[in-house]
């Protein structure tokens, strides 16, 4: 079980056919490292006969004379770079039923699997295959997969982790079995880094044997697996449910403001270098985004309605409307308000601001996670009090996005569920 994967549905359970006994005996042993986090949970199993399309991969499979092929589908629920893998095994019995073959698939590819004899290494009648860590690729011989492939398998099971989020590159997904929102993507990578391991290429005996059921078993499962799974992330992953944003010089530079003459409603102004690009990439990551702002309405939406980042925003929290301005906690209440956050969400929000002693001292005090912005000069960059130290800080917009996912990696592995 994984650290972001539900206990239901369990494996499957199919009925024993009349293959079942022939299967179970020349099933795989699949040596996993020791370090392993998803662990395989099920093997499909389909005997194939005649020449034709494999029932559950994309390959075409050719029996040997008088012969079968074994079809093993080996189901775990992730892999290290994306939520969803399904493996395979082929096993070649020949007329006498005995083994002549195996294969094994390989990130995208059928290969033979053999240690130098045309056959992997033997435990009685069941083909011994080494599972590569984190990327689970069939391998025959774990010292050659580590001389070949070990270093880029340490760098997928760790700097590249979590990089392929919901994988809907499958029949299923394709077929509309599920689907996956940006948030979703975006927590399903962030379990699979913060799944990040180092590789030991250690194969101990294993402790249990995944389920052994017919494919059409496991093929029907496994929609409702990947449902459930898609669906547990929001309530097993730790993550950021708000990003709170300030405006004057921290997306628009205040210097370049030009005002409504006898008024304070800002007419035009420039934005600062690559903030607005940092706010659609909060949005496309999934992030849920507010303004909160001290100034009349006017000026935010001649700011950023024609920026095209008011819409991404779902609650823009401003001070002439509240009648308050930062620090005071009912900017913060108003925030949580409008995202329909409760109270114990406060340590998953981060106030991203300017302003030590308005946004930064507001959000420690309300406590909340405090970014301070310490690109412009124009007010002080020294706390004054420890309300105002910042818990972060960033000098440019363009480490605002690396700053927020730094942050939502590093949130305590308990504080998951807003009860």
């Amino acid at each position: 079980m994984s650290l972001f994967s539900p206990a239901e549905p369990a494996p499957p359970e199919g009925a024993r056919d009349d293959d079942h006994d022939l299967v179970e005996r020349l099933k795989p042993v699949l040596m996993l490292d020791s370090a392993e986090p998803a662990p395989p949970l099920a093997l499909g199993y389909s005997v194939i006969r005649t020449a034709g399309k494999s029932p559950s991969s994309k390959f075409h499979i050719v029996p040997l004379p008088g012969g079968m092929v074994i079809e093993y589908a080996i189901w775990h629920d992730w892999d290290i770079q994306h939520l969803y893998d399904l493996e395979h095994v082929w096993v070649h019995v020949d007329a006498g039923g005995a083994v002549a073959r195996v294969e094994g698939s390989m990130h995208g590819m059928r290969v033979a699997i053999d240690d130098g004899g045309g056959l992997p290494e033997m435990q009685g009648t069941r083909p011994v295959l080494y599972v590569e860590p984190g990327k689970h690729a069939i391998w025959g011989v774990s010292r050659i997969m580590r001389f070949i492939a070990g270093a880029r398998i340490a760098e997928m099971c760790g700097p590249d982790a979590g990089s392929g989020g919901i994988h809907l590159g499958n029949t299923f997904a394709e077929n509309g079995a599920w689907s996956a929102t940006a948030e979703q993507h975006r927590l399903a990578r962030l379990a699979m880094k913060r799944a990040a391991f180092v590789p030991r290429f250690d194969f101990p005996a294993p402790a249990a044997e995944p389920a052994l059921v017919p494919w059409t078993a496991l093929e029907h499962w496994i929609p409702k697996r990947m449902q459930a799974l898609i669906s547990a992330l929001s309530e097993t992953v730790p993550h950021l449910e708000a990003i709170l944003l300030d405006c004057g010089d921290t997306l628009i530079d205040e210097a370049t403001e030009v005002k409504r003459p006898g008024s304070e409603v800002v007419i035009t102004a420039e934005e600062i270098p690559f903030a607005m690009d940092a706010v659609r990439a909060l949005h496309e990551r999934g992030y849920r985004l507010a303004l909160v702002a001290d100034g009349p309405r006017e000026t935010f939406e001649n700011m950023l309605k024609p920026r095209g980042i008011w819409a991404l925003m779902e609650a823009h929290v401003i001070s002439g409307d509240v009648g308050a301005h930062k620090p005071s906690p009912k900017m913060f209440s108003a925030a949580l308000a409008g995202l329909d956050l409760q109270e114990a969400a406060k340590p998953h929000i981060v106030m991203v601001g300017n302003n030590l002693s308005r946004d930064i001292c507001g959000a420690n005090e309300f406590g909340l996670i405090s970014l301070f912005v310490a690109w412009s000069k124009r007010r002080s960059h020294q706390p004054a009090t420890p309300q105002e130290a910042p818990d972060f800080r960033i000098d440019r917009l363009d480490q605002l996005v690396a700053m927020i996912e730094a942050i939502e990696l590093a949130l305590p592995e308990r504080e998951t569920a807003h009860e």
